[in-house]
């Protein structure tokens, strides 16, 4: 079903239509009519299905800008969530001057306040902040008319009971109150059959949420040698166009900086850049001129680039359904994509939730050595240098062929040439990435030992182990064209070793240096 026959206003319907939206999903084709009629709905879905345009639309289009009090409260169980959500919101009611604003833990509360005293229509914010505003009198709720309690399942589990009846408890009685997660224990019911009234129930059933074209892996590595650990994987893997993925603004501009020392075609993508500035970058990217993005999960939602071969996510969300968001940029109409995951010891019950969504085990990968991403570096310099003999009219150069000739032999200068286009003076030069927040951890444990990969390792018919087909999930013939064209060093790559499925070992060559 499309938009358009969901009984929202023109103005709505703009801004969708402009950030490409056109079909509605399942939940959102079942939730917005209810919504609109001013019905309690609970609605039990799987993230990554859309819910955020599901409740939201409805309560942008109800929103009565005159009325300077918060009109509809929604809560989050996590941070990113939240920001996630006051972002698309911002983005969907962008044609009706919505004032959005978002209040969460662990952060500075002065600017929240400010936002507060900017009379937002929509508050988004996790328990334990909120509560913390209702207390000091900087939000208040007394003209909610809708309240939209997120995931709840996952802000029970989290210990938040408490902190959402105190929430609700300040809202009137009189209001509509729409709940979402994505299972249905007991707790869950309770909270409907005591705060809802006649709710209507709505169950989309769960679906596979990743594709099967695209590989899913990670690297079980420490925090202070993922920068290595991404980069000598890129090396291995030499994507055509790639995604990295950090969780802050400023973890994405300092990944930028530091892929950019080490000579990679690199450019940031975040929420502080100006129209202009994200312009200029996605043309760079979409025109190859580029072939590295580096991005945060709020700047990428939406983004639509074709040939994007690999995604790599240095720091692993919090909320798997960015997980879900960050992968879907490969793998699309058709094509194979590869996804690696980065993730610290302390992060592994992370990587464990984002398998329970997606219902897929990820394969193991061991880092990559400095010698091995070496000779990625120097096969990718290959395919480069003989692709540009194949166009070259040797004529044009002949006064500095001769010149060089007579000075090195022919050994010398095609080791120079490669080392040049490779740029192995680049591979350690050393980076600096600040020190960020970790992780809150997640109930129910770590684990360090994994089992049941569905299909193994899914080595390579090599002895490089780990990826399909050869080295790092190229593509030869009509894959699609990574770096140098068709691969015809493939080869070589088979076997490199050592970077294969399962294992960890401690690394004593890392150069990156953290600051507190």
């Amino acid at each position: 079903m499309k938009f358009n026959e969901l009984g929202l206003s023109q103005a709505i319907l703009q801004s969708i239509e402009a950030h490409g939206y056109v079909e509605a999903t399942p939940i959102q084709e079942k939730t917005i009519p209810l919504t609109l009629a001013g019905k309690d709905v609970i609605g039990q879905a799987q993230t990554g299905t859309g819910k955020t345009a599901a409740f939201g639309l409805p309560i942008l289009e109800n929103i009565d800008l005159n009325d300077q009090n918060i009109q509809a409260v929604i809560i989050s169980p996590t941070r990113e969530l939240a920001i996630q959500t006051a972002e698309e919101l911002k983005k969907l009611g962008s044609d009706k001057s919505v004032n959005v604003q978002v209040v969460f833990g662990g952060a500075d509360i002065r600017p929240q306040i400010k936002g507060l005293k900017s009379h937002p229509q929509i508050l988004v914010g996790t328990p334990g902040r909120l509560l913390d505003h209702i207390n000091r009198k900087t939000a208040k709720l007394g003209g909610v008319k809708t309240l939209v309690l997120d995931e709840a399942d996952e802000m029970l589990n989290m210990g938040f009971l408490d902190d959402i009846e105190a929430i609700i408890a300040q809202v009137p009685d009189h209001r509509q109150t729409l709940l979402f997660s994505a299972t249905m224990p007991e707790a869950i019911k309770r909270i409907g059959m005591k705060f809802m009234t006649d709710p209507e129930y709505i169950q989309i059933k769960a679906k596979q949420l990743t594709t099967d074209l695209v590989d899913q892996y990670f690297i079980r590595v420490r925090h202070e040698e993922k920068f290595d650990a991404l980069t000598r994987t890129i090396d291995i893997q030499e994507p055509f166009l790639g995604i990295v993925f950090g969780r802050t603004k400023r973890r994405v501009e300092e990944l930028a900086r530091g892929l950019e020392a080490r000579g990679y075609r690199a450019a940031g993508l975040h929420g502080d850049l100006t129209q202009q500035m994200r312009s200029r970058v996605l043309d760079q990217f979409k025109a190859h001129e580029i072939n590295l993005l580096v991005a945060t999960d709020v700047a990428a939602r939406g983004l639509d680039v074709k040939d994007v071969s690999h995604v790599y996510n240095f720091d692993i969300p919090q909320d798997p359904e960015s997980y879900v968001h960050r992968i879907g940029r490969t793998g699309r109409a058709g094509a194979e994509g590869v996804s690696v995951t980065l993730v610290a010891p302390n992060e592994m019950d992370y990587l464990r939730a984002v398998e329970e969504l997606t219902k897929k085990r990820m394969t193991p990968l061991q880092p990559a050595t400095l010698k091995e991403a070496r000779i990625g570096r120097i096969n990718g310099a290959i395919d480069t240098a003989a692709a540009t003999i194949k166009g070259l009219n040797p004529a044009e150069l002949q006064d500095q062929v001769n010149q060089m000739t007579s000075q090195f032999t022919a050994e010398q200068l095609a080791a120079g040439l490669l080392a040049a286009v490779a740029g192995l003076d680049k591979q350690n030069a050393p980076v600096v990435l600040s020190r960020e927040r970790p992780l809150p951890r997640r109930k129910g444990g770590s684990s360090s030992r994994r089992g049941g990969y569905r299909g193994g390792n899914r080595r390579s018919n090599g002895n490089g182990g780990g990826y399909r087909g050869n080295g790092g999930g190229r593509r030869n013939g009509n894959g699609g064209g990574y770096r140098g064209g068709n691969r015809s060093h493939s080869e070589n790559r088979d076997n490199r070793g050592g970077h294969q499925g399962g294992g960890n070992r401690r690394r004593r060559d890392f150069t990156v240096r953290e600051k507190d």
